[in-house]
Parts: C-alpha cells; sequence; structure tokens
C-alpha cells in the first residue's frame, strides 16, 4: 500500500549550498518546467543548462509571423521558430560541432538577395560545402543536409527564402520527413547537439492564435499581437482564443498530449516566466488540459512579470496580470479552483527593476498569492531580469 503526503519546507532564497549540488551535478538537477515562447528565455536557458540538464520548456508553436509564417502557409505545420531557438540555447556548447551547429540553425537568407541566388546558395547548403556546414561533423552535418534537401524537394515553387532562419527550414525538413511528427526531430536534434533539457510544443497542431480587444475589434494571428512586425494592439485584450485558420477564423480546442500531461506532472517548480504575456504565456494555458494538470501538482509556482514595456499589457497592473493568470488557469482547471493550487508567489525587484505596470503588491497579495520582493537585476540594467539571479531563484525553490 502506497500512502501519499502532503510536505511543506521552507527554502532559502537563494540558497547557495544547493546551487552548488546542482552545478556539481547538473544531470540530477530539478525539473523545473516553463510555460514560454519566444527569445525571452534564451539567456536563462543558457544558465540553467550548467545546474540542470532536466528543465522541461513547453513553447508555443502558434506564431505566425516572419520565417515561420511562410513554412506554416506553405506546409500547414505549427511554428518551428521558438523550438528552434530553444533547443540551440539548451544545447551543449562545449561538445564537438555545436558551436557550428548553433551558427547555421542562427543563419538567414537575405532578405534582399533573388530567389535565384537564394536557390544556388541553399544548394550548397544541402551539398554540404557551404562555410556553415563544412565545419560540422557527422552526423550532425548529414542530418541537417538531409533534411533541407526534403524541404527544397517539397518546396512550393512560389516560396520566398528571403530572409527565411536555416534553422527553421531544417525542422520543417524533419518535420516533412518523419511524417510531420515534430517529436522525431526534436528528439533526433536534442540527442545529437546534446541539448541539457526537454524542449516540448504545448500541442503539435496546426492553429492560431486571435485576441478580442476591449474595444470590439478581432485580431486573427500573433503578429499582430506582439506589436513586433505591426504596431502593438490600441486597445487591452479582453479574450484570447485558438482558431483554425488566419483566413477564416472559427474557435477550435485543442488538447494535450499525454506526454505533456506527464511532464506538467513531474514537475518540481512551474514557472509562469518574462515573456509577451498573451501570446507567449498565456497562450500556453489555451489548450484543454494544463490547467487541469498545473491543479494536480504539488510544487512551487511563480509568474515572473515582464520588466519594461510588454506591448500586450497595456494598460494591466500587476494585480490585474495576476488575475488574468489565474482566471485562464481557472477556465480548464475549474472555476473553483483555489489560487493556491495555481499560483503561489510573484517575483518583483523593486529596487532595481524598471516595471512599466504599476506594482500593485497589496492588491496582487489580496488574490491569495505572495509577492516575494528579491534580487533580479542588476543596477546597470534595470529593464533586464538578470538570468543568473533568477535562475538561481528558482533552482532553490526546487
Amino acid at each position: 500500500m502506497v500512502t501519499k503526503v502532503e510536505v511543506t519546507k521552507a527554502v532559502r532564497l537563494p540558497d547557495k549550498v544547493k546551487l552548488a549540488r546542482y552545478r556539481r551535478a547538473p544531470e540530477l538537477g530539478p525539473r523545473l518546467l516553463f510555460l514560454s515562447g519566444g527569445s525571452a528565455l534564451r539567456k536563462l536557458s543558457r544558465v540553467l543548462k550548467y545546474a540542470t540538464h532536466n528543465s522541461v520548456h513547453l513553447i508555443t508553436p502558434f506564431d505566425s509571423g516572419g520565417s515561420s509564417a511562410h513554412l506554416r502557409h506553405a506546409f500547414h505545420m505549427l511554428a518551428v521558430g521558438d523550438l528552434r531557438n530553444r533547443l540551440m540555447a539548451l544545447a551543449d556548447e562545449s561538445a564537438l560541432g555545436n558551436i557550428e551547429m548553433y551558427a547555421l540553425f542562427a543563419h538567414r537568407f537575405s532578405p534582399d538577395a533573388t530567389q535565384a541566388a537564394l536557390l544556388e546558395e541553399l544548394q550548397t547548403l544541402i551539398d554540404g560545402i557551404h562555410p556553415l556546414t563544412v565545419e560540422i561533423p557527422e552526423p550532425l552535418r548529414l542530418l541537417a543536409c538531409q533534411y533541407l534537401q526534403i524541404f527544397y524537394r517539397e518546396m512550393p515553387e512560389t516560396f520566398d527564402l528571403r530572409g527565411a532562419s536555416i534553422g527553421n527550414l531544417i525542422l520543417a525538413g524533419g518535420y516533412l520527413a518523419h511524417n510531420r511528427n515534430i517529436d522525431t526531430v526534436i528528439f533526433l536534434f536534442s540527442q545529437l547537439a546534446n541539448v541539457r533539457g526537454r524542449v516540448q510544443p504545448i500541442v503539435d497542431v496546426d492553429v492560431h492564435l486571435a485576441a478580442l480587444l476591449e474595444d470590439g475589434t478581432e485580431i486573427v494571428g500573433q503578429h499582430l499581437l506582439t506589436g513586433k512586425e505591426f504596431a502593438p494592439p490600441a486597445s487591452p485584450v479582453a479574450r484570447l482564443r485558438l482558431v483554425d485558420d488566419l483566413e477564416d477564423p472559427k474557435p477550435i480546442t485543442a488538447e494535450i498530449l499525454p506526454k505533456v500531461k506527464k511532464l506538467i506532472a513531474k514537475a518540481e517548480v512551474i514557472c509562469f516566466p518574462i515573456g509577451s504575456f498573451y501570446s507567449s504565456v498565456l497562450a500556453n494555458i489555451l489548450p484543454r488540459g494544463v490547467g487541469r494538470q498545473i491543479r494536480k501538482v504539488v510544487c512551487p509556482k511563480v509568474y515572473v512579470p515582464n520588466l519594461g514595456v510588454d506591448p500586450e499589457q497595456v494598460g494591466m497592473t500587476l494585480s490585474r496580470s495576476v488575475a488574468t493568470l489565474i482566471a485562464y488557469l481557472r477556465k480548464d482547471a475549474g472555476a473553483d479552483t483555489p489560487t493556491k493550487e495555481l499560483l503561489h508567489f510573484v517575483f518583483v525587484d523593486t529596487k532595481r527593476g524598471d516595471y512599466s505596470m504599476p506594482l500593485d503588491i497589496e492588491e496582487t497579495e489580496a488574490l491569495g498569492v505572495r509577492v516575494l520582493d528579491v534580487s533580479l537585476v542588476k543596477a546597470e540594467q534595470p529593464d533586464e531580469i538578470d538570468p543568473g539571479l533568477l535562475a538561481a531563484l528558482l533552482l532553490s525553490l526546487a
């Protein structure tokens, strides 16, 4: 007979003894789970891998802008750009060939070259004679070249290569090569590039984000929400949802796979981190099963708000951000779910951090969470979370 008990403990933030132990044996490090999107966690991931090889990164595959937009339109696939970004950030930088592979994955075709010139460059990449591929050892080079060959073979004649990310093309070729199974591609590159963590799309289906704004405007597509390629929304977001198509959007329900449920179930710390609030953090909560699974897990759950300006949080305070996060979790976990089962802590640095949103701490704690005023920022960079400081805090919670 197995008896389960819930145990509470006091922790020191940061805990230098615990951190030293993790750095000595990162292969035994804690299972920190992040629900995130794009590049906001790249620096944190590069720090984390020296203390734990067991972090889990559930990534939003809903990007509809840039290089991802062309691939999604051509092949009706999930977005792979953020997956590529996180895989490379977690790759072992000391392993043979990984620096060269990182350079290849990060390379983009010229936005000004002719299609004919870009096709010639693509062929040199496929043949393994491009300056970016010749230094990559086998079997990494062979795999990358094979996937590029498959992409080229399946590429529509109208596909525009200008500005395309080579890493995205490689992952798309692998996706097509393995019967549209992105998990196989992620596994292969994780093994060959010694990725020190687990990277997984929250869902593996071709769906998009749509947002209804408080002024009644509806925008369809993540690229219209982030304020990066287009002007940011002029009105706060009232509702975020998943839709099946950019041109003819119909609401759709996507459900997480059993493997994602297991990853959440094994988490020792769950983090809703910095990054675009709606299109990165809340987007990960939209699929069915996420909120329910988070509710079941007994571990510290932390929200880390953005420094500087997040265009997606126009008009929001800290308490409204926390209330919105909890509300989206309850949509799946159940409207009567106690806050303590969904979120415990909010990390802020009021002494050094440059927050654009008002930090109404009393109102935030009235929601049932504890706001911890901790060291997250270096004085010379008040608008940027220091990845080492944040990693130390999260690792100490485990």
